[in-house]
């Protein structure tokens, strides 16, 4: 049973921390078959992913009236959308992976398919069908603002709190987080952001999808959103939904400007992280749309699913679960100010630490001068690991210092990340 840390900071299965790695798979059920989704869900075990998220009822043009739900098709050749979905479930079920469900994707509840009138029949309808399942995540929203119709996501969140034990949170809109409207609602065990896929310089572009209110959008700094959730009252574990996906033009939209690739993927999860995430979800542009070259794909998509299965930003993702496996990330707290030089944008480092670890992570390789006066009765021993590859290597023995200089090795010039590792020896 997946539940809530007493500090409102992280999730737990049963008595054991859970550090989440999830997977996007939005189209899944309309795109593959059993066989293909079993093909998907087998590599994605493979690679440590432990969550995948999928949506239920994607546009208005998959959702009949509501009361016939069950008798929905995908096509008149196919089996039913509801069919699929519990087929999904069972096989997540066999590679113990969660689900991260989506009732319906945000522009259905903008447009007024799911609203205030049906929100509390289809809530009910989809606690009694899924009814069995302890590895499922509701997720309501999807790419949406939670203003759009708060009292529809409210009714949805508060019914199947009622009638279900799972956990519920909600995905935003591109560069917000559901803490905006959301934090205090009682159905809401953890929040979701969305640090979009935008370069600093195009958070204001003019287009459909501009974040034109007041709040903050922090663009690249995914650690921001972090910290703004941390800033709430009610304290909820938070994760970063939605970052750049791999493969994906940045900005979204024009296909002449430059790709994703996996060392800024690495950069969002690992700032995210360090700054108190409880887990990372990343996304493949060839993924998400189960892209197959037989029709016109999204956002300068390049290559088929199948071969974004193995696309590396998404193998490297399994290195971080291994490190916050391997040091207890429950135990770690924030200190980028342990870096005495510590810059911002791309040069920004971030630290989690404890008393039995610093962990630091450097995306440009920068030269870091780090404040030990804390551990300076301790000895230390030092470490780097490549977050490309998961190579480690012991570098020094350190003991009695108030400050140690780290110069990282340049690998190669568009991609220097590297993590350093400070592990308190028990003497």
């Amino acid at each position: 049973m997946y539940n809530l840390s007493v500090n409102g900071r992280f999730l737990y299965n049963d008595d054991k921390p859970f550090f989440l790695l999830g997977d996007t798979a939005w189209l899944i059920l309309y795109k593959l078959d059993l066989k293909e989704t079993e093909r998907y869900l087998r590599n994605r075990k493979s690679l440590g992913f432990n969550y995948v998220q999928i949506v239920l009822v994607y546009s208005a043009g998959n959702m009949h009236d509501i009361n016939e739900m069950d008798h929905q098709r995908i096509n008149p050749n196919d089996n039913t959308l509801w069919d699929k979905a519990i087929d999904f479930m069972e096989l997540a079920l066999k590679y113990d992976i969660i689900v991260g469900l989506l009732p319906c994707w945000g522009a259905v509840v903008k447009e007024g398919f799911v609203n205030e009138g049906n929100a509390l029949e289809y809530a009910t309808f989809l606690a009694k069908k899924f009814k069995k399942y302890q590895n499922l995540i509701w997720v309501l929203g999807g790419d949406v603002r939670g203003d759009v119709s708060f009292e529809t996501f409210n009714i949805l969140g508060s019914t199947l709190k009622k009638l279900t034990n799972n956990l519920i949170t909600f995905h935003p809109f591109g560069r917000t987080g559901s803490y905006l409207w959301f934090n205090d609602c009682p159905w809401s065990d953890f929040n979701m952001f969305q640090s979009g896929h935008r370069r600093y310089d195009q958070l204001n572009l003019n287009l459909w999808d501009d974040t034109s209110l007041n709040e903050d959008t922090f663009g690249e700094d995914s650690y921001k959103y972090v910290i703004k959730n941390n800033s709430y009252l009610i304290k909820k574990p938070v994760i970063d939904a939605e970052p750049s996906y791999e493969g994906v033009v940045q900005g979204l939209h024009d296909p002449k400007e430059p790709y994703w690739e996996a060392r800024h993927i690495r950069r969002y999860a690992y700032w995210s992280v360090f700054e108190g995430a409880f887990g990372f979800v990343y996304g493949n542009n060839a993924i998400i749309q189960f892209y197959n070259y037989e029709s016109k794909g999204s956002y300068g998509v390049r290559e088929s699913w199948y071969e974004g299965l193995t696309s590396p930003g998404g193998a490297e993702m399994q290195y971080l679960l291994e490190l916050m496996n391997e040091y207890d990330y429950t135990k770690g707290i924030s200190n980028p100010a342990i870096i005495k030089n510590n810059k911002s944008f791309h040069h920004r480092t971030a630290v989690l630490q404890s008393n039995e670890y610093i962990l630091i992570y450097t995306y440009l390789g920068d030269k870091l001068i780090v404040d030990l006066s804390d551990y300076k009765d301790k000895r230390l021993d030092i470490y780097v690991m490549n977050p490309e590859n998961n190579a480690k290597a012991y570098y020094d023995t350190i003991e009695g210092v108030n400050e140690y200089t780290f110069r990282p090795t340049r690998r190669r010039e568009i991609s220097n990340d590297w993590v350093i590792i400070f592990k308190v020896v028990q003497i």
